[in-house]
């Protein structure tokens, strides 16, 4: 017989005083540490524990007795189902404090390396429609909220367009409207979801792998240029072709319109064939006089304006004079290797993603650019030290690794190189911190500057110049 589960206890008027990783906030009830999503410091909650460790425990908000001074209502109705903006409950001036938090208490705790003071954290100009790309999933299994479960009403229609579930892959919350990017995003999800139900279109069926419509992607460039592209989980010509029609005919205003035929059991397109249907094969963001394509399959940065703030931190950390030789790690479809080319004698960009690099040097090209080069393979295995003695050394290295940080083999190679300045962009404080006290034997912290990117998330940027010791 199953042993009977634990009752998990009610925690009543529990005062919550601090934020937490992941958007988290927590409190304190004698020795444990509770970690509970959506609150506010400063909040007086009766918090349901849902989970227990030996030193923590999991909850969530069952009643909220009195609301934090900070706390603020919310802009979207979907708030707390989604999961994407876990923090739009907090006033932004709070949002930047609890970021420039996050990186300090990182870079204090995990490098545990000296220190100058942190510069006071970038804010967004913007902080709502700030997205320039956004991607919805098609599903027969519209996610019900509790109070739809607990009403008792029947819900035949299940089909929706918007956000998966955390935590549950094949329910996906139906979205009237995300307050992220531009509203003809949402005119464009609405239109494919309603012209579709009203022409027999199945949605797709994430544990069953079929459906007509599978998943939606819209770039909203800021020279306003606009790019589509459906994802269809079903090669039938006759409807593909009525349905982009459709699009194209209600929306004059896309630039750049196509669709995929994706019949594998994954989302991702890396390895899919993207067909032009009409317009140009790409949209254009701009920068400082250059001019950046970005294609179906290319990485940009999802906040353009802000996106500018970030590279200009880089480019003055970087102190780029008229004859170093600057390496960008981790160069993605080169942006900040185009951005910075114009101050040095040349850029060498490292990616792993081949069409990532077909992009980087396309940009160069469109700009005129012609000291760049790029290479396209696995970091650890591109990067060595024959490269370096190749290729030259680097007097500057750039690096913009993912969220998991850098292999330490890449460190190690760095560490070899001995360029004379470093700049670290991370999107992840925690692995940054990390990197940074493998790199302290051989390099000393001179500047930190925090940029969010992301208003409403946890999300932060953070940018590190580092100098060779003497």
């Amino acid at each position: 017989m199953a042993r009977k589960r634990k009752e998990l206890p009610l925690l009543t008027n529990i005062e919550i005083t601090d934020v937490a990783a992941e958007g988290q906030s927590l409190a304190r009830v004698d020795d444990l540490v509770v970690f509970i999503p959506y609150g506010a410091p400063g909040d007086i909650a009766d918090v349901k524990i849902d989970r227990k460790k030996r030193n923590y425990a999991e909850g969530h908000i069952e009643r909220l007795v009195k609301a934090s001074d900070i706390r603020r209502e919310p802009a979207c109705e979907h708030f707390t189902m989604c999961g994407g903006c876990r923090w739009q409950h907090l006033p932004y001036e709070e949002q930047l404090r609890f970021k420039q938090k996050q990186v300090s208490d990182c870079l204090q705790r995990i490098a545990k390396v000296a220190l100058p003071e942190i510069s006071a954290i970038k804010g967004s100009a913007n902080i709502w429609e700030y997205r320039n790309k956004m991607e919805y999933t098609f599903s027969n299994k519209k996610w019900l909220t509790f109070d739809q479960l607990r009403s008792g009403e029947e819900f035949p229609d299940r089909d929706a367009a918007g956000f998966h579930i955390p935590g549950a892959f094949d329910k996906v919350l139906d979205i009237n409207k995300c307050h992220l990017q531009a509203d003809l995003g949402n005119r464009i999800r609405l239109f494919v979801k309603q012209f579709g139900k009203e022409n027999g279109y199945s949605f797709y069926d994430l544990r069953a792998q079929q459906g007509f419509l599978r998943t939606l992607m819209i770039r909203i460039a800021s020279t306003g240029e606009v790019m589509v592209v459906m994802v269809l989980g079903e090669d039938d010509g006759d409807k593909i072709d009525v349905l982009m029609s459709a699009i194209s005919k209600q929306f004059p205003e896309i630039t750049s319109l196509m669709y995929v035929v994706n019949k594998k059991v994954n989302d991702t397109i890396a390895d899919q064939e993207v067909i032009l249907y009409s317009g140009k094969p790409f949209i254009i963001e701009r920068m400082e006089g250059l001019d950046f394509r970005v294609g179906p399959k290319s990485f940009y940065q999802t906040n353009s304006l802000q996106a500018y703030e970030l590279y200009k931190v880089v480019r003055e950390f970087a102190g780029i004079k008229s004859g170093d030789l600057v390496y960008d790690l981790y160069t993605g479809t080169g942006t900040i290797a185009n951005f910075v080319a114009r101050q040095a004698r040349k850029v060498i960009g490292v990616e792993y993603v081949e069409d990532a690099i077909k992009d980087a040097r396309i940009n160069s090209e469109v700009n005129g650019i012609e000291n760049t080069l790029f290479f396209a393979g696995d970091m650890k295995d591109v990067l060595t030290d024959e490269f370096i003695k190749e290729h030259g050394h680097p007097d500057v290295m750039i690096v913009d690794p993912p969220r998991a940080g850098m292999h330490g083999d890449v460190v190690n190679v760095i560490l070899n190189a001995r360029p004379e300045r470093i700049v670290y962009v991370s999107c992840n404080p925690a692995t940054q911190a990390r990197d940074l006290a493998l790199l302290d034997s051989a390099y000393e912290v001179k500047a930190v500057q925090p940029v969010d990117m992301f208003p409403h998330t946890h999300h932060v940027e953070n940018v590190v110049k580092l100098e060779l010791r003497d």
